[in-house]
Formats: C-alpha cells, sequence, structure tokens
C-alpha cells in the first residue's frame, strides 16, 4: 500500500510545542503509550503487519527546509535550538511495538526517550484511522465532492454565527485527502464571507503551510500526566504551567486544565498564573458548567472573565459550536477546535474512536522502574490508565470514584 505519512509537519502543533518543552526541561525522561479503542474494533487480518511497515516507513520522513521555515515565520515562540533538534530527528520504528491477537483486536505500544518517541501518537493514530479504511474498503465509499460542499456549508453557518474557530482533526481523520479537502474549504469559506466569525487556522502544521494559516494549539494532557507520573497529581498543574512558562515566556498561553478535574486545578491556579496565561482550554465534562467555574474562578480573583479567552474543544460539532457562543459571547472570549466532526464525516462512515495515552513515566533512564500515571477528566467514562492508578489518584486527589 501506499505510505500515509509523507510529510514531518503533518502532525499537530501541540506536539512540537510540547517536545521542545520536554528537551529543555525532562530531556532524561522515558515514557510508555499505549494504544485504546474504545470501541473495541476488530481489525482486518494483517492490519498490524501492514501498520508496522507504515510505521517504518516514517523512518524516511524528514523536516525540509521549507517547513522550518514556515515554522520560523508562524511558530516565533519555538526557541531556534528545536530546529536544530527536528533536522536531525528520524523516527525510530524499534521503539514501537504492534500485534493483534486471534479475534483481529489491535495493540500498540511505544517506549523510549520522551522527546524520541513524543512525534509518533498522532502521525500513529492518523495512520490507523487511514489504514483501516483502505483495508476494509470504505475508503472507496468517500465522497471528497459532497464533503468539500457540506464543509463548506459548516464553515458558513460558523463564520455567520460569529464563531472564531479553528481544526483539530488530524488525529482521526478519515484520510489526509479529507483534512486537505476540510482546510481548503474553510480557508475559502472565510476569504468569500469575511466574517463576522473566523476560521483562524489548523492545528496541523502542514497545512498550515500548505493554505498559508496559522498553526494552532499549545499542549495536550500528555504533559499533565507525565508530570503527575513523575511528581504526583496534586501539584502536577502547578508544574506543568511553571514548565511551560519557562520554555514560552508567556507565549502559548492557553492551558489545558482538566486533566485531573477542576477542583485540584482550581486550587493550583493562582493570581500570577491566572493572569499570565492568556485563557483556558475545555475538553471535557459538560461546556457550560466549566465555563461558569472558570468565570468565577476569574471573578474571584479579580480579574474580568471578558478578557480572557476559552477555548472549546470537546467532541464538538457545529451546533454545539453556536450554541456554546451565544452562551458564552458575554461572559469570555470564546473559541472553537473542532475534530472528527470536520475531518471524518461523511455519508455512511464511522468515525473511529481511538486514542494513545501515556501510561508510564520515569524521570531519569537510570532509575529501575516507571512511575504509572492516568488520566482524570471531567467525563468520567474516559479516564485512562489502569484502574490500580486510577483509585490510586483519585485517592490522592480526594475524588470519589464514579459509580459504575
Amino acid at each position: 500500500m501506499r505510505q500515509i505519512i509523507r510529510h514531518f509537519t503533518d502532525d499537530d502543533l501541540y506536539k512540537f510545542t510540547m517536545c521542545c518543552a520536554v528537551i529543555e526541561n525532562y530531556p532524561r525522561t522515558r515514557v510508555k503509550y499505549k494504544f485504546s479503542d474504545r470501541d473495541d474494533t476488530v481489525y482486518p487480518p494483517g492490519f498490524a503487519d501492514e501498520l508496522r511497515r507504515q510505521i517504518e516507513m516514517l523512518e524516511t520522513v524528514t523536516v525540509t527546509d521549507e517547513e522550518i521555515e514556515f515554522m520560523k515565520r508562524k511558530c516565533r515562540y519555538i526557541p531556534v535550538w528545536f530546529y536544530s533538534f527536528l533536522k536531525g530527528f528520524r523516527y525510530d520504528s524499534r521503539r514501537v511495538t504492534v500485534s493483534q491477537d486471534e479475534e483481529g483486536h489491535l495493540s500498540v505500544e511505544f517506549e523510549g526517550s520522551w522527546s524520541d518517541t513524543i512525534l509518533l501518537e498522532v502521525k500513529v493514530l492518523a495512520i490507523i484511522s487511514e489504514l483501516y479504511y483502505m483495508m476494509t474498503g470504505e475508503s472507496t465509499r468517500l465522497d471528497y465532492g459532497d464533503f468539500y460542499e457540506r464543509s463548506r456549508h459548516k464553515g458558513e453557518r460558523l463564520i455567520k454565527a460569529g464563531c472564531t474557530y479553528s481544526d483539530f482533526g488530524t488525529r482521526r481523520r478519515a484520510s489526509f485527502e479529507a483534512q486537505d479537502t476540510l482546510v481548503r474549504a474553510m480557508k475559502e469559506c472565510q476569504e468569500s464571507l469575511g466574517g463576522p466569525g473566523c476560521f483562524v487556522g489548523t492545528s496541523n502544521v502542514y497545512f498550515a503551510m500548505k493554505y498559508d494559516l496559522t498553526p494552532v494549539g499549545t499542549m495536550a494532557h500528555e504533559l499533565i500526566c507525565g508530570i503527575a507520573g513523575m511528581y504526583g497529581p496534586q501539584m502536577a498543574n502547578y508544574i506543568a504551567m511553571k514548565t511551560w512558562a519557562h520554555t514560552y515566556r508567556g507565549a502559548l498561553g492557553t492551558f489545558l486544565y482538566d486533566t485531573y478535574g477542576w477542583r485540584i486545578f482550581s486550587l493550583n491556579f493562582s493570581e500570577d498564573y491566572a493572569n499570565m496565561f492568556k485563557g483556558l482550554r475545555v475538553d471535557s465534562g459538560d461546556n457550560r458548567r466549566e465555563l461558569d467555574m472558570i468565570v468565577d474562578k476569574y471573578r474571584s480573583l479579580g480579574i474580568d472573565p471578558r478578557t480572557k479567552q476559552v477555548v472549546f474543544s470537546n467532541a464538538l460539532d457545529v451546533d454545539a459550536a453556536i450554541e456554546l457562543q451565544c452562551y458564552a459571547a458575554d461572559k469570555c472570549i470564546p473559541s472553537f477546535g473542532i475534530g472528527t466532526h470536520f475531518t471524518n464525516d461523511f455519508l455512511g462512515i464511522t468515525p473511529m474512536n481511538i486514542v494513545i495515552k501515556l501510561l508510564a513515566v520515569k524521570i531519569t533512564e537510570s532509575w529501575p522502574f516507571y512511575c504509572s500515571t492516568c488520566k482524570l477528566s471531567e467525563d468520567h467514562g474516559k479516564y485512562t490508565g489502569d484502574p490500580a492508578t486510577v483509585r490510586r489518584f483519585l485517592e490522592a486527589l480526594h475524588l470519589r470514584e464514579p459509580e459504575v
């Protein structure tokens, strides 16, 4: 089969920004990641073998001078030394273990230094998603003409409703062509309408370069989970904010707060960081309830929440974004990151529900053991990690285990 990932920057911006922060702050840390399919999908025979071949082909993908020049121009907050790292970076398929059981369920794991493995997650997820449709024959049913027209209609609705929004859809896209079509449709819609809303860019650095857009993103839960594994969940948000501020000096100031729920984050969110960070990202829970808690927190610190950005990215579709825009417009500066609904919305095709999460970490390679970690978002059904670690973190944070 053809090579699915052919461009080094065909990846989300937050993987590069986190990689830079990891090298600067945790250069000797080692990690383990594990793939999870929330739908328990049965993959076609031979899927693991082809996936392994696709991951091996990543070793031929290197950053180009054009990509580096684009990032230097659009991502001025990234220190120049990081581009020297990218020039020398090579994917190593030996860091990835892939297998498939007798029933067809897929297992994928990464292990290695954090800086060497952090750039695998998004690319491997995008490969799995596209490869699944190719090997099941569903890729022949992808109608890109219809997809373009429906994407433009989504953009028109969002722009007319006053929504500021971006594409977050690399990880679970139907195909490279699907995301290409989506970004092109959104840019052309923006150029033809002009407002009051705005398509501000895409998380995918390659498509941002192709269409001369701004790459959008800051961090993922991975950073906070890794820190929690090393130092415990109680202060993980605080250490992550301190780490981020050390690397980016106030730039990239939208913090993803929900790794261990609102309560512990709120206790860590002191006035200095509330002033320093431009805003917060809501990625789980009830969006209205989360926003109300954010607004109350800012007000308790003497900060006008209407001066702060709140990015909503919790499994949004167009209807949900427009509804939130109406609710949030006079409470904050709302914006929206929309993923699967943008890049995998084809008639008759069911999007995959797949993730890769960091599950264990050790602060240095000389340690003889890993420390497990997990994520406890505001959506209890989306807890990730082994049950014993989840229980341990819940106890450490004085939270109750959700009823089943």
